[in-house]
């Protein structure tokens, strides 16, 4: 037995001051109100009303009692209302996870906006350029840039594109050449993305017409973008990087476009988020407001 559906409908009957008012109030028929207040006669072995062909009353008990669950009721009542507004209004702390270069070149900017419109959230923001599980360490959003994200277990929400760019120091050109085919790579210092060494390609797409997967090598790898940008100002080799990272420079001119009939696939900026049927309020704001906000930002122009 549903005892607060019983509750209610006992409540209900002692303020309409009859079943079949009670019954049309509640949207039930007349006798499921009754049998609801049976149920809880039986339950409480207490008889609760007087039942007569004219009019209902309250027995003792059942004035006492009627008393107590009007202020369960309230207190349900205001209970629902305050779980409502949480869902309604973003509270509490959000803790994000987003890689480097992207969380103090755009993340942390859109975070500040962000706060000022939610300013009953606290934002725990790490960065780092590592893969982070946001079911293991704990994170309510987790920021990736990546052709597929890949994860098990996590919902992947695509937030805006993010081009790739292949570039290099005039100076480093002028000295080395510039490449004109996906093949000349094997013969330049290229300045990979990445945890090893070994083992180090770069997929380009030729002009649509499919993709050419060329081995690399040069003189460093890291899994920092902006290391990596560091190095190609420097002239120490070529570089593939998202063109939010390097834009600045190729504007200046500090570095050239090469192969640009070549294009790297792009890739995508996505929040990974647990797969979770009931979305916490907090989250899906967020994810809004970067999607709404990256869409109008410089990530995808050209140079």
């Amino acid at each position: 037995m549903d005892k607060f559906e019983s509750i209610r409908a006992f409540t209900q009957v002692v303020e309409s001051g009859g079943f079949a008012a009670a019954a049309r109030k509640i949207g039930l028929s007349r006798s499921a109100v009754n049998k609801l207040v049976i149920n809880l006669e039986d339950d409480l072995q207490t008889q609760l009303l007087h039942r007569t062909t004219r009019q209902v009353s309250t027995t003792a008990a059942g004035r006492a009692f009627y008393q107590r669950c009007i202020s369960i009721l309230a207190d349900l009542e205001e209970a629902e209302l305050a779980l409502s507004r949480l869902q309604q209004e973003p509270r509490g702390t959000l803790r994000v996870n987003a890689p480097m270069t992207f969380g103090v070149l755009h993340l942390g900017p859109l975070l500040v906006d962000f706060m000022a419109q939610y300013p009953d959230l606290q934002i725990e923001l790490s960065l780092n350029d590592r893969f982070i599980d946001p079911i293991d360490e704990g994170f309510d959003v987790t920021v990736r840039i990546a052709p597929t994200p890949g994860a098990t277990g996590l919902i992947a929400h695509p937030l805006a594109p993010c081009p790739m760019v292949i570039c290099a120091a005039p100076s480093y050109l002028e000295q080395r050449g510039t490449p004109t085919q996906p093949s000349h790579l094997t013969d330049h210092a290229c300045l990979h993305y990445g945890h090893h060494a070994q083992d180090n390609s770069w997929t380009l797409t030729d002009g649509g017409q499919g993709q050419t997967v060329v081995p690399v090598q040069g003189p460093i790898c890291c899994n920092n973008g902006e290391v990596l940008t560091q190095a190609a100002l420097a002239g120490l080799g070529i570089v593939l990087m998202p063109r939010f990272i390097v834009e600045d420079a190729l504007q200046r001119g500090q570095l050239q476009p090469i192969l640009t009939n070549f294009c790297p696939p792009g890739s995508q900026i996505y929040a990974l988020y647990p797969v979770n049927r009931h979305l916490s309020v907090k989250v899906k704001v967020l994810i809004e407001f970067l999607q709404q906000r990256l869409a109008l930002g410089r990530l995808s122009s050209p140079a």
